[in-house]
């Protein structure tokens, strides 16, 4: 604006020359009242003229002044646009290594929680004896065939699927080793002898604690006792 300024001013100083010079020339001619009409008509003209120039030149300033803003708004613009992308760039980030993160915790817990992953029996003939009642039992009580491996590996470490098995230290019995044994006579009185009984008997207790066999298997494991 300092420049439009001393343009204004040098303009204004170059009319006022121009009026003194006329002014003089005022005292020298001979028609006084035609020189003071020429002269007021050329300062006017002058005037004018500077009027316009500096208008121009303020104008074209304004232009690029209001081109300078647009600029630095539209480039403020991009910026916002580039932050905000980068902003959802990083959320998504963070969300797919917090889904990686709890996929990996899921999966750790669940194989935590399943404490047999061998081969899955097909039916209960692909066994014999006691470990065939079991099974044929168990299924009864409502326990999906993935769940005998747990069973068998459970009840074979207390008592090798033996229905006379005794502990002489605990007092515990039977396939399940109920302590006491006594505890089975709720399902029927021939618990000392019939595997069936002891069988029924130890599928509930294992219902009513764990679940599961699986679940009475993996705190076998865990505790040493189920």
């Amino acid at each position: 604006m300092s420049r439009l300024w001393s343009r204004f001013g040098a303009r204004t100083a170059a009319v006022a020359l121009l009026s003194v010079g006329v002014a003089g020339g005022y005292y020298l001619g001979e028609d006084r009242q035609t020189q003071q009409q020429g002269l007021t008509a050329q300062v006017g003209l002058h005037v004018d003229r500077a009027e316009y120039a500096y208008q121009r030149d303020r104008q074209a300033s304004q232009r690029v002044d209001l081109a300078r803003q647009r600029a630095a708004e539209y480039q403020a613009k991009l910026r916002a646009v580039a932050a905000a992308k980068d902003a959802a760039e990083r959320t998504r980030k963070a969300e797919e290594a917090a889904a990686t993160r709890k996929k990996e915790r899921l999966e750790a817990e669940a194989k935590a929680a399943k404490p047999y992953d061998g081969p899955i029996p097909t039916s209960c003939s692909e066994y014999s004896g006691n470990r065939q009642i079991g099974c044929a039992i168990m299924l009864d009580e409502g326990f999906a065939i993935d769940q005998f491996p747990c069973l068998d590996k459970l009840w074979t470490k207390e008592s090798g699927w033996n229905h006379k098995a005794l502990n002489s230290g605990s007092g515990a019995y039977g396939i399940p080793q109920a302590r006491p044994g006594s505890k089975m006579a709720t399902v029927a009185d021939d618990w000392k002898t019939n595997p069936a009984t002891q069988i029924k008997w130890g599928l509930g207790y294992i219902k009513g604690r764990y679940d599961t066999p699986c679940g009475a298997w993996q705190h076998s494991q865990n505790s040493g006792w189920y």
